[in-house]
C-alpha cells in the first residue's frame, strides 16, 4: 500500500531553502486580526500584494480548514505566480482539501509549478516524492526523499519528519534503509546544495571526504567555505544568490548575527532585489 501523503505535513510557509522566490512571501510572524472575516477583508483591500492572502492561507490551514486555505492560497498565487513558496503551499491545501484523493490533479499540478520556479523547494520534492510512492514507483520515491534528505541543512524543521517517513516506506517494503539514510545525512551540504554563479560549494570529492572526517573537522571544512564565499562576495556584490546562499550559510551555522549582516550588506548592493532578498531572510527566520 502506497505511504500517505499527510504522514509530512509542511506547516511552513518558509523554508532555508525556499528563499530565493521573486514574490515578497512573508513567514506570517507578524500581528494577525483576530477573525478570518477581518484577515480576509484586509487581503481584499491589499491589491496585488500576495502577502495578506498567504497569511489568510496560513491561518485556515493552520485551523484544519482546508478548502478555505487553498481558496486563500489561490488568490495569493494569482498575485505571485513567480513564488515557488506559495505554489507548494497551493499544492499541500489541495492535498488536505480533498478527501477522496491522495494526490489531487490540481495538486500535482501546483508541486510541478513550484518545482519549475525553484528545484530546490522541499515541499514541492516530497510530494512530488509521495506521488511516484502512490504511483507504484517505489524506488524511484525513496531515491527523492533520500536525495531530499542530503539537501537538507542539518537540523531543518523538515528533517526528523523526512527520516521517518523513509524508514516507514523501508518498513512497509522491507527494505533497510538505514545505511542509506545514514548516508544521505553524512554526505550533505552544509552549504545549498546547489551553487550557482560561480560560488564555492563543496564538490563531490569534497563531500565523499567529510564523510570520513570527525564532527570538529567537518566544523572546520564548512567554516573555511562560508569564508571564502563571504570573500568572493566582497568582490562580487551584485550576486544576489550568493548573498542568499551566505546569509543561510550563516544560519546553518548557528551565527544569526552575521547572517542579519550579510542581509543588510545585500540589501545596501543590491537595492533592486529587496523582494527576493526580503523572502530569503524571512525564510531564515533573521
Amino acid at each position: 500500500m502506497a505511504i500517505l501523503a499527510a504522514a509530512l505535513t509542511w506547516r511552513l510557509v518558509g523554508t532555508a531553502s525556499e528563499g530565493a522566490d521573486a514574490a515578497p512571501v512573508s513567514t506570517v510572524e507578524e500581528a494577525a486580526p483576530q477573525s478570518f472575516e477581518e484577515m480576509r477583508e484586509l487581503a481584499e483591500q491589499a491589491g496585488g500584494d500576495p502577502v495578506p492572502w498567504q497569511r489568510l492561507g496560513f491561518a485556515h490551514f493552520s485551523a484544519n480548514m482546508y478548502p478555505e486555505a487553498a481558496e486563500a492560497y489561490e488568490e495569493a498565487v494569482e498575485r505571485a505566480p513567480d513564488s515557488a513558496d506559495l505554489w507548494s503551499a497551493l499544492g499541500e491545501a489541495r492535498i488536505y482539501a480533498d478527501e477522496s484523493d491522495p494526490m489531487p490533479p490540481a495538486a500535482l499540478e501546483a508541486f510541478r509549478r513550484s518545482v519549475a520556479l525553484d528545484p530546490g523547494n522541499p515541499r514541492a520534492r516530497y510530494f512530488l516524492a509521495v506521488q511516484r510512492d502512490l504511483s507504484g514507483d517505489n524506488d524511484g520515491a525513496i531515491a527523492d526523499w533520500l536525495a531530499l534528505l542530503a539537501d537538507t541543512p542539518p537540523g531543518a524543521p523538515w528533517e526528523t519528519d523526512l527520516i521517518r517517513t523513509i524508514s516507514q516506506v523501508g518498513q512497509r517494503e522491507e527494505i533497510d534503509l538505514q545505511p542509506r539514510i545514514e548516508q544521505a545525512m553524512a554526505t550533505r551540504d552544509i552549504l545549498p546544495a546547489s551553487a550557482t554563479g560561480g560560488i564555492p560549494g563543496p564538490t563531490q570529492d569534497q563531500m565523499a571526504a567529510a564523510a570520513g572526517m570527525s564532527p570538529g573537522q567537518q566544523q572546520d571544512m564548512a567554516e573555511d567555505m562560508v569564508s571564502r564565499l563571504a570573500a568572493r562576495l566582497e568582490g562580487d556584490p551584485a550576486n544576489v544568490d550568493g548573498w542568499i546562499m551566505l546569509m543561510r550559510s550563516y544560519q546553518t551555522l548557528g551565527r544569526t548575527g552575521q547572517a542579519r549582516d550579510a542581509y543588510a550588506h545585500a540589501l545596501e548592493a543590491n537595492p533592486q532585489a529587496e523582494g527576493q532578498l526580503r523572502a530569503a531572510a524571512e525564510a531564515l527566520g533573521l
